[in-house]
């Protein structure tokens, strides 16, 4: 399965077991931005494990506090984020703090996508 969806904020690319999120330029993550990718993951994923995968091409911002509603998805397997941005590798550490469930920074999304396939195995 791929399927791409563009919502406002982002555009989504669906797989078999992952999902990868390309969120806008200056937008700012929050409790509503994050039930409608939890609405979309529930659709694809349901009584399925998934990988929430996050490539950061662009500069936008998230309220850390977000990552205590996402730990609560059962079905999330990990989470993980692609940049070669130090900034944004320097912000994705300390997010992962909050999050309870494995997080990972990868440099490519290639790199992200053969953790989640070795995470769900």
């Amino acid at each position: 399965m791929t399927d791409q969806l563009l919502l406002d904020f982002c555009k989504i690319h669906i797989y078999d077991n992952f999902m990868v999120v390309n969120i806008n330029t200056g937008v700012n993550i929050t409790s509503s931005h994050n039930n409608a990718l939890t609405t979309i993951a529930n659709s694809y994923f349901k009584n399925k494990q998934f990988v929430y995968i996050t490539h950061r091409i662009n500069s936008y911002s998230i309220d850390p506090a977000i990552y205590k509603e996402v730990s609560k998805i059962d079905n999330l397997a990990g989470f993980s984020v692609v940049s070669k941005n130090f900034m944004a590798k320097s912000t994705a550490q300390i997010e992962k703090l909050f999050l309870d469930k494995p997080f990972e920074i990868f440099d490519t999304l290639p790199e992200a996508i053969d953790w989640a396939q070795n995470l769900l195995k």
